[in-house]
């Protein structure tokens, strides 16, 4: 059987062709001769389909493609390089496939001591596009020894971890396919040099007997995560406040240790279906973190891997650097791990400083790539140094300041800023020519509305840059459009200020001026309200925001209901017939309004 890496292009009709072929020859030839032949044409089929799905574990020795032609004996427009030059047994080693001009289809890569066939260490990916392999060398297998092409799909980069064992110097090798007449063979990478001798095994997989909160894992250090020293000997971020992850499964834990200048220890433990991960973040708002995720591979297995977040999109995957002494665990949904890093914190693409706020998020994964957490993360109430020795917790709600701008905003824009409009554009019939204070009715109700809807967006506005210190980078358009909603909230009051008289020749400017912008605020304003609550409200169903796009629909509906009124039925102040239909749909509006803005500010309260 033919290890064959790359699917050629084969003709349909070339089976049937086949298949005629060995009939005729059932005609003519004894038993014995049609078996050979259709022994021959099986074997010619599997030959031609070839293993374009990466199945190439026959190849794992010799890792040169039967593909009917020599390997290019030009230079390999591949590389592979390892993100370190040394290595102890149990070190986690990222590795780096890259394409330098033309992609590559299928792909062998192993990592072999120097002089020998047999593939060291085992691999861990999360990549679909690559799979792995159990080599078979000398009678003895190698499980997960190798990484191979998954599909035909090109490729211009694929990163994977090796996991060191006990061996000495070793390089990765591979062999890449460009196309299935052109590969390269004995394709390397630096050597990797063995740097100690002691045999530390960092990769486990525990368990823990049923029913019993403490947790063990043979061979592993997870045992040694808990809270007594935190404070005193290291940084502590718990939830809930005085949890121990020694003895309670449902406390979220994260530590770190400096290590006398050599990095931090972290150490991070949580109940998760797929994973919890630990954020560096500049904000209270996710979005431009620096991220280490502990979570299951495509295999279920539990591996570290760093992120770099964007928003409420899934983390951009970044190179593990400077991580060693990886150690990590599975008891029974609790996932744990413990790694030092000597890489520094970057967020925002920004240099690297030592206060962040921290987030603890935890949530599931599939194919093993983390999914959008059900519940919102754990977070910080101030910024912290991780490399100082403290103890504090985070809380999973929304600061105080946040809930306060959500709430004023909303009542601003649903309910003050929206029944002011309304009386302005179909209730100035009301009191007839009756004035209050030398000024109509309608005006001395649409005024004290509106300027109470400036007052509390200014307010809304101040507190959430009071809270977020700055501008949120994170949190997409909603603040940009919020800044357009403040700006044209502060150009209506003044522009009503200087307002000509009711008589005077260029009135219509103004009315038409304050008009445009009432009517451009209005649509910014919602928008930046739906934007506002997908930003602070993670529930699965995402209720609020469903229950703001019904109050949309209440607050067109009586629009229709009122321009109706005012066609067929009262036709300008000038009209005989009364105003009780008017009154009756405002009630009824009303009343919907409020409900609709009591069920968001709960919504916000429980974020």
């Amino acid at each position: 059987e033919k290890n064959e890496w790359v699917e050629p292009a084969l003709h349909k009709s070339d089976t049937p062709g086949c298949l005629r072929h060995c009939s005729c020859l059932l005609d003519k030839m004894k038993g014995q001769t049609c078996f050979l032949v259709a022994f021959f044409t099986a074997t010619f089929l599997v030959d031609v389909l070839g293993y374009s799905n990466g199945k190439v574990n026959v190849a794992c020795e010799s890792m040169v493609p039967n593909h009917g032609s020599d390997p290019q004996s030009s230079v390999a427009p591949y590389t592979i390089t390892a993100n370190t030059s040394t290595f102890n047994p149990g070190d986690i080693i990222q590795v780096t496939l890259d394409a330098n001009s033309v992609p590559f289809q299928g792909v062998l890569l192993e990592a072999r001591t120097q002089s020998s066939t047999i593939p060291r260490g085992t691999f861990r990916t999360t990549n679909s596009l690559v799979q792995l392999l159990t080599c078979n060398v000398g009678g003895t297998s190698y499980p997960e020894s190798a990484v191979s092409h998954s599909s035909e799909t090109e490729k211009t980069q694929i990163v994977v971890n090796w996991i060191a064992p006990d061996v000495g110097n070793i390089e990765f090798r591979a062999t890449f396919v460009q196309t299935r007449p052109m590969f390269w063979t004995g394709v390397t990478s630096r050597i990797i040099q063995r740097s100690g001798p002691t045999v530390v095994p960092q990769i486990t997989t525990s368990s823990r007997s049923q029913g019993s909160s403490s947790m063990s894992a043979a061979g592993s250090n997870v045992d040694a995560f808990s809270s007594d020293a935190c404070g005193s000997t290291k940084f502590c971020f718990i939830n809930p406040a005085q949890c121990n992850p020694a003895t309670d499964g449902n406390c979220f834990f994260m530590s770190s240790t400096p290590l006398n200048n050599q990095g931090l220890l972290f150490e991070m433990s949580g109940m998760a279906s797929g994973y919890i991960a630990i954020g560096f973040s500049d904000d209270q708002t996710m979005g431009n973190d620096d991220v280490y995720i502990c979570g299951m591979d495509v295999s279920r297995r539990i591996q570290v891997s760093r992120a770099y977040s964007t928003g409420r999109s899934r983390p951009v995957s970044r190179m593990l650097g400077q991580v060693s002494n990886i150690t990590v665990a599975n008891n029974n949904g609790v996932i744990q791990c413990s790694f030092v890093t000597r890489n520094n914190i970057s967020t925002a693409q920004r240099a690297a400083n030592n206060m962040h706020y921290l987030f603890f998020a935890f949530g599931p994964s599939s194919d093993g790539l983390i999914n959008i957490h059900q519940r919102t993360p754990f977070i910080s109430s101030e910024k912290v140094n991780v490399g100082a020795v403290q103890s504090i917790s985070g809380s999973s709600g929304r600061p105080i300041l946040i809930k306060a701008h959500g709430a004023l905003m909303l009542i601003a824009w649903m309910t003050t800023g929206t029944i002011g409009m309304l009386i302005a554009q179909y209730f100035k019939c009301i009191g007839g020519e009756r004035k209050i204070l030398g000024k109509a009715w309608w005006f001395q109700l649409h005024f004290p509305l509106m300027t109470l809807t400036v007052a509390l967006t200014i307010i809304g506005f101040v507190l959430v840059f009071v809270q977020v210190k700055g501008w949120s980078y994170s949190a997409g358009s909603h603040p940009v459009l919020g800044c357009v909603v403040m700006g044209l909230a502060l150009i209506q009051p003044f522009v009503a200020i200087f307002r000509p008289s009711p008589d005077h020749k260029r009135r219509w400017i103004f009315k038409y001026f304050h008009a445009i912008v009432a009517y451009a605020i209005r649509p910014l304003a919602v928008a930046s309200l739906f934007l506002g609550l997908l930003l602070i409200n993670v529930a699965p169903d995402k209720w609020p925001v469903k229950v703001l796009g019904g109050f949309v629909g209440w607050d067109l509906l009586t629009h229709i209901m009122f321009i109706l009124l005012s066609i067929f039925w009262r036709k300008g102040c000038s009209s005989e017939k009364p105003m009780y239909p008017f009154f009756l749909i405002f009630v009824v509006y009303f009343c919907g309004n409020l409900a609709f803005l009591i069920a968001i500010l709960v919504g916000i309260g429980q974020t």
